[in-house]
């Protein structure tokens, strides 16, 4: 009751002294909802106790100002009596309650649709939007503070504490509503009636409404690939609704299908949608927040408590990290710097596909769906580059490199961004010819033989067991610790590690294909993924108004993808112990199988691993041509000396800590492939 107590007094004398906020930076007022002891008020060493801030943070941004004209119809946007476009966000701050005591770093975590990661992350913890428990405390031992703000305009709540923003509606000069044609691609994996536009996994986006249930203008067709011909559904066959316990309700965001979704085919829709948001608003609420915890004087709980800021984002939200950096946002309205360092986990070769008029942040592209929404776009690369088709130039920091400061970046991809998310343009040419120069102030790395997210169970919708190499936490720890020397101290950090041309490990299909092992009833992709040059009318570049709806399809950047060894696990990037030292071939690929529809088809975000045979006998009984564990490891010391090596190495370059390692070796020595 006594903790209660205080809190209360804690929380109410903040919100009196917020009350009188006075502006800086952008954000005009601070709401905070609730303010606790973290962690049951568990003390950090040196750093002593945590404790967690709620609340939402309320804006107001100038439309005529330079730092915010990259932001797509911020001046079709409301105003109010100042002239200003108001808008909010949700936040949450993970901070010592000493801030003073704290190692003077923000982490910023880029929620993913709604979702924070950063602690499931770093500190091993559940995944969830309501932390209360440190994990292993990896982070608040080394005295970082944590944000999460929202950002995504798509996102609406679920009640599982998805961060929200409230993001404004552009409109005509006249205050009437702005329509325009829009596109959205549904696929499903079992027979379905209906979904919604951007449904599940995706939580629960706010997808565009068509302006009428009837719009006879509206054009829904199917292929079973992008590479067949459409076929066009009769419009009496298909109907904006959902089905509901065999009823069909009339829904403005959802496609329904008379005869029913067919597995694994793409649907492409068409229609007139109505109300865009001021999307690219997430991205200067996003800096201006920083700049609020990092400069603001009054009523800031983290004043003069943060020297650096770095940005970290996974996937979806490694994209974020990288379109801010392109937008050139990373200095404030005051010309400030707003983060010192970026770890951009598992982006592949992309960035966002929604500072534009109906964009949506939730769409983006993989071999066999989403390839007409183009989230992979030129210039893919930090650095300059050109593309001898359109004739452009560009460079993908092209922006910061004009204002003279580039932050410290570190890309990080596993094996299945090279066939599912064209990594591979993030460092050669976009004709796949040669590598490229990256700047000095970037790092690109592979953990080689590694899935999306890692960790993978079952087979799920693929024809192989999913990969189940733990990858994420290990790798990302060790390197947010090395990019915080590099911004503090100088020191360089682990040289880049990636497959590359001019010696052999990055190849094409072809190339692949001939490396990989005869696995005995292991099938081969045909093909992955490479991006489309696509065309969007004549508004597009200057306005991102899409005029040519569904964009008219160019040629195909060309990718490449991770050469391996004789056993199919791949030769280049940091190389995990459970790689260096195999009990399996272990694939960032897999396939889809046959009853989820596109059979043997690349499937999305998820890989492979094939086990080896355990003895001789096993290895010539099924005519693998892998040699068996036991023949690789005659007995259990040998592997583990083996995998020891593989460790100590991985330490000495800095790309594995200490308490890493150690736990790596524990669960090495639980592996049995030698008793009878």
């Amino acid at each position: 009751m006594r903790i209660r107590t205080v809190a209360s007094r804690i929380l109410l004398s903040l919100c009196v002294s917020l009350a009188a906020f006075t502006a800086t930076a952008e954000v005009v007022r601070v709401q905070v909802d609730r303010r606790q002891p973290f962690a049951g008020g568990h003390e950090f060493g040196q750093v002593g106790a945590y404790e967690s801030i709620a609340g939402r943070l309320h804006f107001e941004v100038d439309p005529e100002a330079t730092a915010n004209e990259c932001i797509t119809d911020l001046k079709r946007a409301p105003r109010n009596a100042s002239g200003k476009v108001e808008f909010w966000v949700d936040f949450f701050l993970i901070k010592p309650v000493g801030p003073a005591k704290g190692n003077g770093r923000l982490l910023y975590d880029v929620h993913n649709r709604g979702n924070k990661l950063a602690l499931w992350t770093f500190n091993d913890t559940e995944l969830t939007n309501d932390p209360v428990s440190a994990g292993n405390g990896f982070l608040f031992h080394k005295g970082y503070s944590l944000l999460w703000t929202g950002w995504n305009g798509d996102v609406v709540g679920d009640g599982t504490g998805r961060l929200l923003a409230g993001l404004p509606v552009a409109a005509q000069e006249d205050g009437s509503p702005i329509t325009g044609k829009t596109y959205v691609e549904t696929s499903v994996d079992e027979k379905v009636y209906s979904k919604s536009f951007f449904g599940s996994p995706w939580g629960t986006p706010a997808a565009y409404p068509t302006v009428s249930l009837d719009d006879p203008t509206a054009v829904l067709t199917m292929r079973p690939s992008r590479s067949e011909p459409a076929v066009e559904v009769p419009r009496d066959a298909w109907a904006f609704a959902r089905r509901e316990d065999s009823k069909v309700i009339p829904d403005p965001t959802s496609l329904y299908v008379k005869d029913g979704l067919k597995p694994g085919w793409l649907y492409d829709l068409v229609y007139t949608a109505r109300d865009p948001r001021v999307s690219g608003l997430g991205l200067a609420g996003l800096r201006d927040a920083i700049s609020f915890f990092r400069y603001a004087e009054k009523d800031n709980p983290m004043r003069d408590a943060i020297d650096r800021a770095y940005i970290f984002g996974i996937s979806q939200s490694g994209r974020v990290c990288h379109h801010f950096l392109y937008e050139g946002l990373n200095r404030d309205v005051a010309d400030r710097c707003v983060f010192d360092g970026a770890l951009i986990h598992v982006p592949g070769g992309g960035k966002l596909t929604f500072n534009y008029r109906f964009g949506m942040a939730t769409a983006y592209g993989v071999c066999h769906r989403g390839n007409l929404y183009g989230s992979e776009y030129f210039p893919f690369t930090p650095g300059v580059q050109a593309d001898p088709v359109t004739g452009k130039t560009g460079d993908s920091l092209a922006r910061l490199r004009a204002k003279g400061e580039i932050p410290k970046i570190m890309f990080v991809q596993t094996s299945t961004e090279y066939w599912s998310r064209a990594a591979s343009l993030l460092h050669t040419d976009v004709e796949g010819k040669k590598d490229l120069t990256l700047d000095p102030n970037v790092r690109v790395y592979l953990i080689a033989g590694t899935q999306h997210l890692g960790a993978g169970s079952g087979n799920g919708i693929c024809q192989n067991p999913r990969n189940p190499v733990k990858h994420r936490g290990p790798v990302l720890r060790a390197l947010l610790t090395a990019l915080d020397g590099w911004v503090t101290k100088g020191e360089e950090p682990p040289a880049s590690r990636y497959p590359r041309i001019d010696d052999g490990t990055l190849v094409s299909l072809p190339e692949f294909q001939k490396q990989f092992p005869k696995i005995p009833d292991t099938n081969l992709p045909q093909d992955y993924y490479r991006p489309l040059r696509l065309e969007r009318g004549p508004r597009w570049e200057s306005e991102r108004i899409a005029t040519i709806v569904p964009p008219k399809v160019g040629p195909a950047y060309q990718t490449l993808i991770p050469a391996v060894d004789r056993d199919g696990n791949e030769l280049a990037g940091i190389r995990l112990p459970d790689i260096a030292v195999p009990l399996a071939t272990y694939m960032g690929w897999n396939l889809r199988a046959e009853q989820y529809g596109a059979g043997g088809v690349l499937s999305d975000l998820d890989g492979s691993c094939l086990e080896f045979p355990k003895t001789a006998a096993d290895r010539r009984k099924s005519g693998d041509p892998r040699a068996s564990v036991q023949e690789r490891y005659p007995s259990r010391d040998v592997y583990l000396s083996k995998y020891a090596q593989a460790i100590k190495q991985l330490q000495k370059d800095r790309l594995l800590l200490d308490a890493d390692a150690a736990l790596m070796l524990e669960q090495a020595a639980e592996r049995d492939y030698w008793s009878k």
